[in-house]
Order: structure tokens, then sequence, then C-alpha cells
């Protein structure tokens, strides 16, 4: 029995010097010996509770770090337009204001859409919205859709009229623009 001990504990290593702890010698032996299998297996299990106690706190701290990502993406997705809709609350104030307007002329009802106009146009240069408005410019597609071609003295593909304007958002189409495109006169 004892020599099968001391063929394990060759193979096992030194575990006191790993865990910096320095071998227990004995008088019998001449100077170091190794400690025995109980305690190489105390130490070894002491270890191994230490390390799954840490692995628990660790894996518990990345699922606090998920679960608080997730909200923090939850509420970014709930939240995102805040700011864009509080610069259209003046806006829609301004449209019922004009609808509420009794003895309105139809200048003063002219000029109060105007400046709600100027609202609108304010919240959208602010937020990065851009009008698309391509009459005169060569037919895009990424950009605009096209309604009809006409036969037309222009270049061949040149929008020629718009039927409803598109609108970028940060340069990313949010509608495309709807237009008449030219095309070339059959002879």
């Amino acid at each position: 029995m004892r020599d099968q001990e001391h063929s394990l504990a060759g193979r096992a290593g030194s575990p006191s010097a790993e865990a910096g702890e320095p071998a227990k010698s004995s008088p019998d032996a001449g100077g170091e010996t190794m400690p025995s299998l109980e305690e190489m297996l105390r130490r070894a299990e002491l270890q191994a509770q230490e390390h799954h106690d840490a692995w628990l706190r660790a894996k518990a701290e990345s699922d606090n770090i998920r679960k608080r990502a997730q909200a923090d993406i939850a509420n970014a997705h709930k939240y995102a337009l805040e700011t864009f809709a509080g610069q259209l609350l003046p806006v829609r104030d301004s449209l019922e204001a004009a609808l509420t307007a009794d003895n309105a002329t139809l200048d003063a009802l002219r000029r109060g859409v105007e400046l709600t106009l100027k609202q609108l146009d304010g919240a959208f240069d602010k937020f990065a919205i851009k009008e698309v408005n391509p009459v005169g410019e060569k037919f895009d597609p990424h950009k605009h859709q096209a309604m009809t071609t006409v036969e037309s003295d222009k270049a061949p593909n040149t929008v020629l009229h718009v039927l409803q304007k598109g609108y970028l958002l940060n340069d990313r189409v949010l509608r495309p623009a709807l237009v008449t495109v030219a095309k070339a006169k059959e002879r």
C-alpha cells in the first residue's frame, strides 16, 4: 500500500509546491517527503471548491450583465422616438389650434399652415430627415420609384415630375419619391 501511495504521489507532481506550501519533512526519510494522499485529496477538493465558487460568481455576473444589456436594448427600442415625438407635439398643437379657430380668414389659415410646416421642417432637420424632390435629376432606382414613363425631349431616364416626394433618414431611404421618368421619343 505504501508503494502505491508513493507511486501516486510521484505521478501527481508536487501539489504542495503548486499551492505555495513547503513540503513536509520527516526525519526518518532523510529529507523532504510527499504529503499523504488524504492531504493531497483535501487540498485538491479545496481548490476545486474555490474554482467552482469563482466560476459560479463569474457565471452569475455574466447573467446579470446579459440581463441588463437586454433591458437596455428593450428600453432603447421602446423609447427611441421619444425625442422626435417631442418635436412633433408642437406641430400637432398648431394644427389643432388652426382647426379650432372660429373666425379665421383664408389668409390667416394659410399663414398658420406655413408656420406649422416650418415647425415640421425644423423637426426633420434636427433628426436628419431630408426631402427627395428629384425633378430634372437622373432617375435613381435606389431613391426613386418610377410610376410611369413619358416621351420627352429631355434625356432618357430624367425625372420629369414628382408625384410624391421621398424622404431620407440619415441618407437611408425612408420613402422613395414617386416619379414620372422621361423616355426617348419614338420615331
